[in-house]
């Protein structure tokens, strides 16, 4: 099992739980429509990767920074960032014939973390972006998020049962594109104006 770092310790996430079309922006970039009701799918732990890959299995990836929050006894425990990668083209076509994604969104690698932050509440002014050779590429705070961390806690909830070191990972703000070999990637978590951490990645 695939494990990430948590306040320096080492944890093994049973599932990771993201929230899809949760900025406003990113719905228009993509021409997606506005969803009625909070969007949810799952990644499992074998998409866990330290390696931020530009291709699967000859299918190109797309990046989509988040927000990323532990669970731990049922609360929000710590925030970190992370990278969901994404097969496009294929979503695309799946979408395009009312199929399920997991083909395009949990394939191993597909997902990526920095070390996560212990937090005691998880509604604060937290910001992040992401940076591409040194060029600002996606930036987003919790304020852009049409569905706050602790509404999505409770959606969940209704029925899930989450487990102690599962991830959920709240939405991408605009900016997405292709992963690019040899690009470096730099990921930095802010709350208010203090750098909580930074996490970077090289891709092949």
């Amino acid at each position: 099992m695939n494990t990430i770092k948590v306040a320096g310790q080492s944890v093994t996430p049973n599932k990771i739980i993201c929230i899809g079309r949760n900025y406003a922006a990113h719905i228009a970039e993509l021409g997606n429509e506005t969803p009625s009701e909070m969007l949810l799918f799952i990644k499992p732990n074998s998409a866990i990767s330290e390696q931020l890959h530009s291709q699967h299995n000859q299918d190109t990836l797309h990046f989509e920074t988040e927000l990323c929050f532990i669970v731990k006894n049922n609360q929000l425990s710590a925030v970190g960032l992370g990278l969901d990668l994404t097969k496009r083209a294929v979503q695309t076509r799946l979408k395009t014939q009312g199929l399920p994604w997991e083909r395009a969104k949990a394939f191993d690698g597909s997902a990526l973390f920095s070390e996560f932050v212990a937090i005691t509440a998880a509604q604060q002014p937290f910001s992040f972006q992401l940076t591409i050779d040194g060029h600002i590429q996606q930036q987003g705070d919790c304020g852009l998020m049409i569905h706050k961390a602790d509404a999505i806690l409770a959606e969940i909830s209704q029925f899930m049962s989450l487990q102690d070191g599962d991830i959920i990972m709240t939405g991408t703000p605009a900016g997405v594109g292709e992963v690019s070999a040899g690009s470096e990637f730099i990921v930095q978590l802010y709350l208010d104006a203090q750098l909580l951490l930074e996490q970077r990645w090289l891709a092949d």
